[in-house]
This record gives C-alpha cells, structure tokens and sequence, in this order.
C-alpha cells in the first residue's frame, strides 16, 4: 500500500514537470516573433545588427535633421548624445513627434539605414519612454526636468 502512494507520487510529479514544460514550449513559440529588443543609437552603431533582425531603437530626432519627402516617406536621425542612426519611415507620425523629442521605432537595419515600421512618440508634453530616459541619462544628455509640484 506505501509503494503504490509512492508510485502514485511520482506519477503527478512527472505529469506536472512535463505540463509546465509543455506551456513554456508554448509560451516561448508564441513570443518568437513578439519580442523586440530595444537598442540606443550607440549600440547600434558599435554592433550593427543584420538586416533581418528586427528590434527597437529610441532616443531624442535630432535638431535639423527631419526631412518630410514628396511621399508619405520621413527621414530623420535619432540620437543619445553619443550617436546617431539615419531613419526612414513611411507612413503618419503621432502628433508630438519633433525635433527634439523623444521616441521608440520599431523595425530593422538596412543598408546602414534604420526602416521603421512603427514610430512611438510621446503621447503628452511631459512623458518620455522609461528606455529612452534611461538611455539618455547613461549618456549625459538627459536631466529629468523639475518637479514644480503645484
């Protein structure tokens, strides 16, 4: 009677460790193409990444440099005060972007040129994305501006 509680035992333990590993496998094939990694200009330009990589790079569109073409299509650079990546997007901007600004795109390098596929802004005049500021701060561009606590 104590060997078959013993075997019984093992059973359920064996059957839970191959469950858990099941959803994990599950879990892990249903992220393989949703998870980005997210890149600041100076890593990027340190260790370029391969053309079919797709990942996220943030930082602040440098001054001067948004150039809206005949199309649909914007170039710009994004920079962290250490570097700068050439950007091209086509497609409609969020309505803070600028100059200046902070923002996160998403998509892959070509040709030395980052192609977004989407282009995260800001979405009021005193956030800025936790990376981007991180990001910033790592190369002394940032300072969080101050609280004026009305």
């Amino acid at each position: 009677m104590r060997g078959l509680k013993k075997q019984r035992r093992i059973q359920v333990i064996v059957i839970a460790a191959l469950l858990i590993a099941g959803s994990a496998a599950l879990v892990g094939y249903g992220f393989r193409e949703g998870i980005n990694f997210f890149r600041t200009p100076s890593d990027v330009a340190a260790a370029p990444p391969h053309s079919s990589e797709v990942f996220r790079i943030g930082g602040l569109v440098e001054e001067g440099s948004l150039v809206r073409g005949q199309g649909e299509t914007i170039s710009f650079r994004v920079t962290d005060g250490g570097a700068s990546v050439p950007v091209a997007y086509t497609g409609v901007l969020p309505d803070l972007f600028g100059e200046g600004e902070g923002m996160v795109g998403t998509g892959s390098m070509v040709d030395g040129v980052f192609h977004a596929t989407e282009i995260l802004a800001r979405h009021d005049e005193t956030y800025m994305p936790a990376e981007v500021i991180e990001a910033l701060q790592e190369q002394g561009v940032y300072v969080a501006p101050e609280d004026t606590g009305s």
